[in-house]
């Protein structure tokens, strides 16, 4: 017997991902060391969701948003899609664990979790290794 529609609904959707305070912790920078299978299926989600140019864009306004935070009322503007493909995307940044939202009325605010986009960084190298990229 499996679950009912309503069940599944109900059922949530975000993943187990890596304590994004603790990755670099966990995970050695990609240039020390090679990632494991069980790491690299922890990391991928959040690299998943920034790959996206829409929501890189967003991840970058709310980042560098004055006071560190952005209403979707501030964000829908940059953008020509409509409102609720804007916050589509804002819950796919919510859900990898890089955005942190609170509803405040009819609006949320969402504010960017600066220690999982440092945690990204160490991960993929540091500053010394990354000023030697050419394009």
């Amino acid at each position: 017997m499996g679950i009912g529609i309503c069940q599944y609904r109900q059922v949530s959707k975000s993943l187990e991902l890596l304590p994004l305070d603790d990755a670099a912790a966990c995970c050695p920078p990609l240039s020390q060391e090679p990632l494991t299978a069980e790491q690299a299926q922890q990391v991928a989600p959040l690299l998943k969701a920034l790959a996206d140019p829409v929501r890189l864009r967003l991840m970058s306004l709310v980042a560098s948003h004055p006071g560190g935070e952005a209403c979707v009322c501030d964000l829908t503007g940059a953008f020509d899609l409509s409102q609720p493909t804007i916050s589509h995307h804002l819950k796919v940044l919510h859900d990898a664990g890089l955005l942190q939202r609170e509803k405040r009325g009819v609006w949320v605010y969402y504010r960017a979790r600066t220690g999982a986009l440092a945690s990204l960084g160490t991960l993929i190298g540091s500053s010394a290794d990354t000023a030697s990229i050419t394009t």
